[in-house]
């Protein structure tokens, strides 16, 4: 049985481009741990330092073919580690600014859906004011058709009128209101009721 401990890490590149997961295993437990301490002090968390060093040796494995160590094989894999964690912060750091952007995003919108509510609510108690100050015959037509829905035959009959008395009084109400309100708010009333 061949000891791979006696190889050089030259020899051992050379097998693991051949596919020798002996010479892999052999390499892995030659420089996890000095590869993890430096992983460890540069993002001084241990999770982060296992996974650099699992997708240090993952790389190392599926591109095994591939790769260019030269004849410094452990000048590499501090590369590969160094590189694999500043790619790691960056992407931290995107992520950071996304979530402080949609935290910033989601403090706006809370405070103009609530701008935009005391809005609607204001001009909502500037037409009720309004509504509840015409003649109180015109006011129950008014409420009738628009807070209730009825036709005008409907309310004609409900208060023992003529539907003619019924659209008479409507235009009448409108009109009033038109005048007290100004045009916007006229129309912001017609979205209301």
């Amino acid at each position: 049985m061949t000891d791979y401990g006696d190889f050089t890490d030259a020899e051992l590149v050379g097998l693991l481009k051949s596919g020798n997961r002996t010479a892999f295993a052999e390499i892995y437990q030659r420089y996890k741990y000095v590869l993890h301490h430096h992983a460890w002090n540069k993002t001084l968390n241990e999770e982060d330092a296992k996974d650099t060093i699992q997708e240090v040796f993952t790389t190392l494995w599926t591109k095994r073919e591939h790769i260019e160590v030269g004849s410094n094989l452990s000048g590499y894999l501090y590369t590969c580690v160094r590189n694999h964690i500043l790619n790691m912060m960056a992407r931290k750091q995107v992520k950071t600014k996304y979530i402080d952007s949609i935290k910033q995003f989601s403090t706006l919108q809370d405070s103009v859906v609530t701008d935009h509510r005391v809005r609607e609510n204001q001009l909502r108690s500037a037409i009720e004011k309004e509504i509840s100050e015409l003649p109180p015959r015109m006011r129950e037509v008014f409420e009738l058709s628009r807070k209730q829905n009825l036709s005008h035959r409907q309310i004609a009959e409900l208060m023992g009128t003529t539907e003619q008395t019924v659209k008479k009084q409507m235009t009448y109400a409108l009109k009033t209101l038109r005048k007290k309100l100004g045009l916007p708010l006229f129309l912001m009333m017609l979205l209301f009721y």
